[in-house]
């Protein structure tokens, strides 16, 4: 779909694959406020991930079908030259801007799983409420992040890519810190909303990135996304093991380093390729900061 999504937006000639992603936050959402309605309820978890798995099997029995042939494929007409051979699309790997690209997305992906997989638990222990507010804690997450994924399109054609991720690092930077040394857990609510606000721009933007070249496209955006669901499924327990020395809240110091280094290579995620006047423009107009 990421690979669908690529192409959608050299089509289409505008920045459009954060807001593909900011559907996948709404149903983040949602979830969250189910969860955190199935607390107050009183539902037992095995029942709510029943329900759960309920609904997403019908839902892919019934929407699979509705899904274009030949969705995710690299086809002749993406590109002029010839397909890749195995070889050339191994070496996409050891690429230079396909390997920082793929640092920036494990860097945001990280923030934005971190917060999926332990942001309840680190706002009841370290902050003592309960277990219903830290669910509405994460609902905050998630719906500054849908917000900030809603507006990226707008925002990326105004300002470029390189000028949004470093100001996605500096709001994720700033969230993180609030969460980490705020005294209450009013202050540390808002530290979530910058949280979310950064976290928003780094998969979705680095994905576009990725997909700059049409020829090998499916091969790159693989190789990014790669980057960002390993940084999902291994960062979150590497967290958790951290927190079982110093406390989750401490833990999330290990976020931060990861999201500022994701924001110094930012500049790795400048357009390449056919790009229009306007959109080329605006990026050599905002490098310089």
């Amino acid at each position: 779909m990421n690979v669908e999504g690529t192409a959608v937006e050299r089509a289409a000639q505008k920045s459009l694959l954060t807001g593909f992603h900011a559907a996948f936050s709404v149903g983040t959402l949602l979830g969250a406020m189910v969860g955190s309605a199935a607390i107050k309820a009183g539902i037992s978890v095995p029942v709510h991930m029943a329900l759960a798995v309920a609904v997403i099997l019908l839902s892919v029995i019934y929407l699979y079908r509705l899904v274009p042939a030949g969705t995710g494929k690299e086809t002749g007409g993406d590109s002029i030259d010839p397909p890749m051979s195995a070889r050339e699309r191994m070496a996409i790997w050891k690429e230079r801007r396909t390997v920082l690209i793929g640092i920036i997305v494990l860097g945001m992906a990280f923030a934005e799983g971190s917060a999926n997989d332990w942001l309840p638990l680190v706002m009841v222990d370290g902050y003592k409420i309960t277990p219903a507010m830290g669910s509405f804690a994460f609902g905050l997450f998630v719906a500054a992040m849908t917000i900030g994924r809603a507006a990226g399109g707008m925002l990326l054609d105004r300002f470029g890519r390189v000028v949004v991720l470093r100001a996605s690092a500096l709001f994720a930077i700033t969230g993180l810190l609030i969460v980490i040394l705020g005294q209450s857990y009013t202050v540390a609510t808002v530290g979530i909303v910058f949280w979310g606000l950064g976290a928003a721009f780094g998969f979705p933007v680095g994905l576009s990135a990725a997909g700059d070249d049409p020829r090998g496209v499916a091969a790159r955006v693989g190789a990014v996304s790669t980057a960002g669901y390993l940084a999902f499924l291994v960062g979150p327990p590497f967290l958790g093991i951290i927190g079982e020395s110093v406390g989750l809240l401490r833990a999330l110091i290990v976020v931060l380093i990861a999201v500022t280094v994701a924001g110094l290579l930012s500049q790795a995620a400048k357009p390449i390729g056919k790009q229009t006047t306007k959109s080329r423009g605006q990026e050599n107009q905002f490098d310089s900061y």
